[in-house]
């Protein structure tokens, strides 16, 4: 059973209608703050206004107190005279509150009030003047209309918060759920991707927000899974493979050297034989090994500024004697004035050599080899063009593959594993290699190396 407090859509309307909540509690705190400022502001002008008034005609005084309090029908006005020595000669004020200060100023203060049938103790906002006869004259007003705009803002309040907390974690809730139907679109998803269906995708939305760039992010790194996975299982299928004939050859012929020998000197055939097997079965593994380490980026460290050039005609000058054994023509062509790039020397000499190997391997006799450095842009594109029997465009992609061999491939000695380690060297550098026909017939590869010295490849991470 699902835990009501660990709902994302509980969590979420609670949170939204709390929010709301809070908001309208300070909404209201600030129109009362507002509104109360205000009454109390022209309240206090209204009382600084007459008492100076009637401070302003000393004989007159008595008079003004006896208006003031005469002009409100609703009894929330009061004044009082006082003598010098605090008797009340006018007004309703029964005596002079002691906190008030004879400056003019309105102050709330506490006071007795005579309303005629009855006498009341009441807070009661009040200014007081001195007259230069000794006299005080004290003009006031009661805070009930001020206490009445609290009580209603309070009564407001209360009655608001109930609808306003209703609402909101309904609408909450309602936003909550339709992302939750999103999410549990997603779980539904993944839960079939881990139970093995790595063909299941997210579902992705047209309008493009968050969540739609989350799945859309998720997609592209389960078809990277996928495409790994693929692989591993083929690299798999291909070493069980290509390890299974070797060794079956070394144990048929140990086998009938065990039955048949009769001399040492077959004993040693059968024994260098079955070295040789041996060593193009450790070479495989090497090969496997190898091209595993380069692509988790372990050789960065070794990265400096290569100058391709100089690379390249080195290349040439280590293949040349065996073109020359197959008598191919060998050519090497660097276009000047390309910059160094960011890399380990010897791995792009191995990359560039399995190209060049690779055609001399399935040029025939008689076949031309061009090996050439040009420029494009900022970058520099070593290509090697052979005059084989090409690649076709179908196989392409498929060649940088591990293991996998085209079909002019199958009748010659090799597993598979040279243009991939030329792919591996050309994703840990950042670079880029393609296949396709060469103008001749034959095949093109082109690794395009992009210029940036001493730069890191974006896609590799530091090692520690």
């Amino acid at each position: 059973m699902i835990d009501p407090f660990r709902s994302t859509r509980l969590r979420w309307a609670a949170g939204i209608a709390l929010w709301s909540v809070l908001l309208a509690l300070a909404t209201f705190a600030f129109v009362y703050w507002q509104t109360a400022s205000f009454l109390r502001e022209e309240v206090a002008e209204t009382l600084r206004l007459e008492v100076r008034a009637a401070a302003a005609d000393p004989a007159a005084a008595a008079g003004r107190v006896d208006t003031w309090i005469a002009m409100d029908l609703h009894a929330r006005h009061a004044a009082g005279l006082f003598a010098a020595d605090g008797r009340r000669l006018s007004g309703n004020i029964l005596a002079m509150p002691a906190d008030l200060a004879p400056d003019g100023d309105a102050a709330r203060v506490p006071a007795r009030v005579d309303l005629g049938e009855r006498t009341i103790d009441d807070e009661i906002w009040a200014a007081a003047l001195a007259l230069p006869d000794g006299r005080t004259v004290v003009i006031a007003h009661d805070t009930d209309e001020i206490d009445r705009v609290r009580a209603t803002s309070l009564r407001a309040l209360g009655l608001g918060l109930l609808p306003t907390l209703v609402v909101s974690g309904l609408g909450g809730w309602l936003l909550a759920s339709r992302a939750r139907r999103r999410l549990a679109a997603t779980e539904a998803a993944l839960e079939r991707v881990m139970r093995g269906d790595l063909g299941q995708r997210l579902p992705v939305g047209a309008r493009d927000d968050e969540f739609d760039r989350l799945a859309g992010n998720v997609n592209r790194m389960l078809d990277e899974i996928e495409r790994l996975l693929h692989e591993v299982r083929s690299v798999g299928d291909a070493v069980a493979h290509d390890l299974r004939t070797p060794l079956t050859r070394l144990r048929a012929r140990l086998e009938r050297t065990r039955d048949g020998a009769e001399t040492v000197v077959e004993f040693r055939d059968a024994i260098d034989q079955g070295l040789v097997w041996i060593d193009q079965t450790l070479a495989m593994v090497t090969a496997v090994l190898r091209i595993g380490e380069i692509e988790h980026g372990r050789r960065f460290a070794g990265f400096a500024p290569v100058d391709l050039a100089p690379l390249v005609r080195e290349v040439a000058e280590f293949f040349e004697p065996v073109a020359e054994d197959k008598e191919i023509a060998l050519s090497v062509t660097t276009e000047p004035g390309i910059p160094p790039v960011a890399g380990d020397r010897d791995l792009l000499f191995e990359a560039v050599s399995n190209l060049v190997e690779n055609a001399v391997k399935f040029t025939p006799p008689g076949g031309r080899i061009r090996l050439r450095l040009a420029r494009s842009g900022a970058d520099g594109i070593v290509s090697v063009e052979d005059t084989g029997p090409g690649i076709p465009e179908s196989e392409r992609e498929r060649v940088f593959r591990r293991f996998y061999r085209a079909e002019p491939a199958r009748h010659t000695p090799g597993h598979g594993l040279g243009l991939g380690l030329v792919a591996a060297i050309a994703h840990l550098h950042g670079f880029r290699v393609e296949a396709a026909a060469s103008p001749e017939g034959g095949a093109r590869f082109a690794l395009r190396c992009r210029s940036r010295p001493g730069a890191v490849p974006a896609n590799i991470p530091h090692e520690a």
